[in-house]
C-alpha cells in the first residue's frame, strides 16, 4: 500500500516555491467542463490579470498548458521557421536551452556568450547586430542558473537595429521583479507558475505583441508543433472558443487564485518585500563567511547564488538541511554544479522566516 506524503517543506529552491493555502484550496476545487460558462469567466480573468502582472495590452496573454520549457518552445516554434536568423544570449544554462530550441526549429543561431554569473554586454550584442538582419533576438531575463538578473532596457533598440523581435525569458523574474513588456518592446515572453507566482508547476503564462502575433499568421510554413500552434490555441482564448485541447481546468483555477493574491498585495510592494528580504538573506550569509559570486548590481532579488565552502560537500549539506529542517536548496548547474548553492525567495518563501531559517539551518549544517 501507498502511503500518501504528509511531510511539509519549506521551498527555498531555484522552484517551485511555497504555495499559498489559498491556492491549494483553489487546485481542489470540483472540476468543471473547460466549456462551463463559470470556467470561462474564470479563464478571461486570469488572462486579465496576467495582463496586469506581465505589464501589457496584448490580447494574446494566456497560461501554456505545461511547464515553463514549453513557454520557451511555444515562442520560438511560433516565430522562427526554418533558415530564419536567431540571435540567442548565453550566460546560463536557459541561454543555451533556448538556442537549442531555435536550432531544433531549423534556424540558424548566432550565440553572444558573458562568462557564467555575468551578465550580457549590450554593446557585444550591438555589434553582432550591425549590418546583419535577425528574425528574433532572444535572451533571459531571470538566469536561474546564475541568480543574474539582466537590465533589458537597450535590448528594444538593438532589437529594432538589425529587425529582429525581441523574446524574452522572464520565468524566474514574472511577479518578483518588474518585467514590463510594454514599455521594454518586448514581442514574446514566457514564464512559469512555480517561481514568484506561487502557484504549483504545471503552467507557462505567455504574451505575444501584435507584431510577433502577425508573424505567426503570416508563416510559409505550419508552426512545427501542433500543440504549440499559438494560431490554433488563441482561438480557444479568444472570443470564439474554437476547441484545440481540454483546458487543465483545475491548475487554472490555482493560477487564477495566485494571481489574485499578486494583485491583492500590489506590485510595487511584493517587488519591495523580494527586494528587502534578499538584503537581508545576503547579510546572513555573508556573516557565515559565505561568497556571493554575482555582483551585488546584477543579482536577481528572488534567486541567490551561493559559492561552497572549501572542504564543505555539496550534496551532504542539502541532505541535512531536508532532514533536519524540512528545508530545499539547490544545487548547481552547469559551470556551477557542485560548486554552489541556488537559494531561492520567491513569492510566498520571501519571507523574514524564510531567511531567518534558511540562514540559520546553514550555520549548523556547514560546522
Amino acid at each position: 500500500m501507498v502511503q500518501s506524503m504528509t511531510t511539509k517543506r519549506v521551498l527555498m529552491g531555484p522552484g517551485p516555491s511555497d504555495v499559498p493555502a489559498e491556492v491549494l484550496e483553489a487546485l481542489s476545487r470540483p472540476t468543471i467542463g473547460h466549456l462551463d460558462p463559470e470556467f470561462l469567466r474564470v479563464l478571461d480573468e486570469t488572462q486579465a490579470m496576467l495582463r496586469q502582472v506581465f505589464g501589457t495590452a496584448n490580447a494574446l496573454t494566456l497560461p501554456i498548458s505545461a511547464t515553463g520549457s514549453a513557454g520557451m518552445e511555444a515562442c520560438f516554434v511560433n516565430l522562427l521557421e526554418p533558415g530564419d536568423q536567431a540571435l540567442v544570449c548565453r550566460n546560463g544554462v536557459f541561454g543555451g536551452r533556448m538556442a537549442e530550441v531555435a536550432k531544433r526549429c531549423g534556424a540558424k543561431v548566432t550565440l553572444v556568450d558573458a562568462p557564467w554569473g555575468r551578465s550580457i554586454d549590450p554593446d557585444v550584442v550591438a555589434a553582432a547586430a550591425k549590418n546583419r538582419p535577425f528574425k528574433v533576438l532572444a535572451l533571459v531575463h531571470a538566469e536561474t542558473s546564475t541568480g543574474v538578473l539582466q537590465d533589458l532596457t537597450p535590448f528594444r533598440g538593438i532589437a529594432d537595429s538589425c529587425g529582429a523581435l525581441l523574446v524574452v525569458d522572464a520565468v524566474t523574474s514574472l511577479g518578483g521583479v518588474p518585467v514590463e513588456v510594454d514599455r521594454m518592446g518586448i514581442d514574446a515572453v514566457y514564464s512559469g507558475t512555480q517561481k514568484c507566482l506561487s502557484c504549483p508547476p504545471g503552467l507557462s503564462p505567455i504574451s505575444f505583441s501584435a507584431r510577433a502575433r502577425e508573424v505567426v499568421m503570416k508563416r510559409k510554413t505550419p508552426v512545427q508543433s501542433w500543440y504549440l500552434d499559438l494560431s490554433l490555441i488563441g482561438q480557444y482564448f479568444g472570443g470564439e472558443r474554437v476547441y484545440h485541447h481540454t483546458a487543465p481546468v483545475n491548475m487554472i483555477f490555482a493560477l487564477h487564485a495566485a494571481l489574485r493574491l499578486v494583485l491583492e498585495e500590489g506590485l510595487e510592494r511584493r517587488y519591495a518585500r523580494h527586494r528587502e528580504q534578499a538584503q537581508a538573506l545576503y547579510g546572513g550569509l555573508q556573516e557565515l563567511g559565505l561568497e556571493l559570486p554575482v555582483e551585488a548590481s546584477v543579482r536577481l532579488p528572488p534567486l541567490t547564488l551561493v559559492r561552497i565552502p572549501d572542504g564543505v560537500r555539496d550534496a551532504d549539506v542539502r541532505k541535512k538541511l531536508l532532514r533536519n529542517y524540512d528545508l530545499e536548496i539547490g544545487g548547481g548547474l552547469g559551470e556551477f554544479k557542485g560548486q554552489a548553492w541556488r537559494i531561492g525567495l520567491m513569492g510566498a518563501s520571501a519571507t523574514p522566516r524564510h531567511v531567518a531559517l534558511c540562514v540559520e539551518a546553514l550555520r549548523e549544517a556547514i560546522c
